[in-house]
This record gives C-alpha cells, structure tokens and sequence, in this order.
C-alpha cells in the first residue's frame, strides 16, 4: 500500500469563478456538461459571488504551509466574470496575504482578451494559459462557439493582444483523433508563433448517459461505455509524442519547453514532474465550484467525487479529509499487476486516473486506455533520458543530447 504523504505539497484548489459558463461550445470540453449537476440552483447565472470570494481566497491562504501561494483561475471560461471582479479578488489577496508571495494563473479560450484584459494581466503579473489547438484546420474543427462558427481568429487577435502587452502566457493545446495524425505541423505552428511552453494534452472520454442530461461517463464507470469518437487513440498518441520528440531533440532543448518531455525527464532523474497526471499518487489538487462545492479533482467532479461545500467545511478540512486522501492514494493502490511489471512504471505512473478503465492482457481491470502509446514514448526516448539524466547528475546542461546519437 501507499505511504502516501499529503503534506508533502502545498494545498491546491483550482477555482471556477464562473463555473461551466462558457462562450464556446468545443465538442470535446469535459466541463460545459457541469452546469447540469446545478439546474436546481437559485443562482443559474453559475457565477462567484463576491462574498464568497472573499470567504476563498482567506481560507486558502491560511491552508497555505509555504511562503509561495499560487491562485488558479479556470473554467468553463473564467473571462466571463468583469476584471472588477479579479481586481477585487487582488485586494483580497494583499488582504489576507499579509506580505505573502501570491501567484495567479489563468486559463482562458482567448476570445475574449481586449487590450485592458492584457493590461491588467501584464501589471499584475499574471501567467495566462490559452486553449489552442494548433494551426486553423486544426483548431476549428472542435472549438466552435455556440452558434457553431470557428474561433481561430478571435484567438489568434487574443494572442497578438497578449504579446502586445508583453504579457506571459503558455499555449494548452488538446491532441485529439483529427490532429494527432500531424504532430510537426502542430508544433512549427507553435514555433512560428514564438510559444516556448507547449502543453499536449490528449482528450480521451467516454459517452453514457445521466438522468440530469450530462452525457460523459464518471472516470470509474465500469459498465464498459461507448469511446467518445474525438478521443486519441494510444497508437496515436504515441507516434505524436515519438514524431514530436524527435523534432524537439535537434535543436530546440532549453528553447522550447514541452510539458509531457519535462515531465518525463523529472521521473527519470527521481524528481517530482510537475504534473499531476504522472506523479505517483495525486489528490492534492483539488477544484471549487462557483457556489463552494469542492471536488477531488477537476476530471471527477462527478457527485460521487465531491468532497463538501466551503460554507460547511474549511478547505483543509476537505483536501485532507480521509475521502481525498483514499483518492490519492488510490492512483498507486490500484494500478494492475501488468503495470508493477512495467520497466517504466517510475515514468508514468499509471498516469491519470481518469484514463485508467482498460484491461491488461489477463483481463484485470484498471489499465490506461494510453499505456501503449505511453509505452512506446518511453521506449523511444529512453536513451535519451539516459544521456540527459547523466548531464544532470554531472552539473552539465542536458541540453547537450542535441547532436547526441545513441550507439
């Protein structure tokens, strides 16, 4: 069993200020279906009220055991509340804060960024993540608005805003069955465009059906639902991660940053990857709805998942409750033989747990529906993590295995 240690890392709850509200309608957003589990609520504008702002960002700051707080701001699309709204959540910050340092991220679609957005980003120093799926084509085909018009444009003048203002922001982008097939097209895009920090997230869901109308099946839902069709497939997935890594290997180490490679280099050389989804265990990050309900994580915010409402419960009460603390641990404690097995187990970790409803070869249940592109992945850049892990250990830069060919 795991000794799993949750106080090893700083408590962490995303937020949803505007909850599932969304201006886009992308076929494959896991959140915009969340709106049905509050059909019932008095507030159906799914909007943060100031109060409970407030009520937030004081517990989360007294939760806080390091002198560094980082405030998540996600969605749905968080753009939907006013910067009033963010600007009072800074004075709520230096309020409790008392002379903390205090982070913010943001992820946002970028449609809606004008150049007071930006503005305001850029002096307050926040970190903006904006969802694009690459080239136009790619983009397009899945991330439509509600009247089904494409966004592309209104992100890229997001974009342009952004630089404009000499704002920070990184690029998060979905691989799915349609873009997956075309890896360097995806990232020179992100080159051109001078993007250095690339998050490849593969979509995977799965369809069923709920009596409040949400139509995707609960991660641990083991009546076998239908593959959503967007979903990449792991033959996909890794030949993309293999394509991208090679191009990545000869001239952009140090340069460009790729989420998924950094993670992977952190697991080879023992430390923490900076990524949930291939930590050992997970449930220090958590997620709170716009009206204080807090959920184990923002891929299970399913009722079966939810941990409580703030106005009943502090948020240490909930992130370290015996609940949360079964479900990190659960990401260790479930995996299947096949994977204790596994020569790159230290490398993934099962990945997340959302992911894991495959069966291995003798029918045990709990596999990533992902192991084999991952696997592959692994296999592929071994020698290379070999290299750049011994760069480390001897004080060299591992950006050394550029021009480096294995033997």
């Amino acid at each position: 069993m795991s000794t799993y240690a949750p106080f090893a890392k700083p408590l962490y709850v995303m937020l949803k200020p505007a909850g599932s509200f969304c201006n886009l309608a992308c076929d494959y957003c896991y959140y915009l279906e969340k709106k049905n589990l509050y059909t019932t609520e008095a507030n159906d504008k799914f909007i943060m009220s100031n109060a409970l702002l407030e009520k937030f960002i004081e517990q989360y700051i007294l939760s806080q055991t390091q002198p560094q707080i980082l405030f998540t701001w996600h969605g749905g699309e968080p753009l939907m509340r006013p910067i009033s709204f963010y600007k009072y959540a800074l004075e709520l910050q230096q309020k409790f804060g008392k002379g903390r340092q205090i982070d913010n991220c943001i992820q946002t679609n970028g449609t809606l960024l004008t150049d007071e957005w930006c503005k305001f980003f850029h002096d307050n120093n926040w970190l903006v993540g904006v969802s694009i799926d690459g080239p136009q084509e790619f983009h397009d085909e899945f991330r439509k608005n509600k009247q089904g018009l494409p966004s592309f444009h209104k992100v890229m003048r997001g974009i342009e805003l952004l630089n404009k203002h000499n704002v920070q922001w990184n690029a998060m982008a979905v691989v799915n069955d349609f873009n997956a097939d075309y890896p360097l097209d995806f990232y020179n895009f992100f080159k051109k465009m001078g993007c250095h920090y690339i998050q490849f997230a593969p979509i995977v869901e799965r369809i069923t059906r709920h009596k409040d109308g949400r139509y995707l099946a609960n991660p641990m839902d083991g009546s076998n639902p239908e593959l959503a069709d967007f979903s990449v497939t792991p033959e996909q997935w890794g030949n993309f991660l293999c394509t991208l890594f090679d191009e990545w290997i000869k001239e952009d180490v140090g340069t460009y940053y790729i989420q998924l490679f950094d993670a992977t280099l952190a697991n080879w050389v023992g430390e923490q990857p900076g990524v949930c989804t291939m930590a050992r265990t997970c449930g220090h990050a958590g997620v709170m709805e716009y009206n204080g309900d807090v959920y184990c994580c923002d891929h299970f915010v399913f009722p079966e998942y939810k941990l409580g409402n703030i106005h009943n419960k502090t948020l240490t009460e909930m992130m370290y409750s015996e609940q949360q603390l079964s479900f990190g641990a659960a990401k260790e404690n479930t995996l299947p033989t096949q994977c204790h097995e596994c020569e790159f187990l230290f490398a993934c970790h099962g990945e997340c747990p959302k992911n894991r409803f495959a069966f291995t070869a003798t029918g045990q249940p709990g596999l990533n529906y992902l192991c084999k592109g991952y696997h592959q992945f692994f296999k592929h850049v071994a020698p290379y993590m070999d290299f750049m892990k011994n760069e480390l250990m001897n004080e060299r830069p591992p950006a050394n295995v550029m021009g480096w060919k294995p033997q």
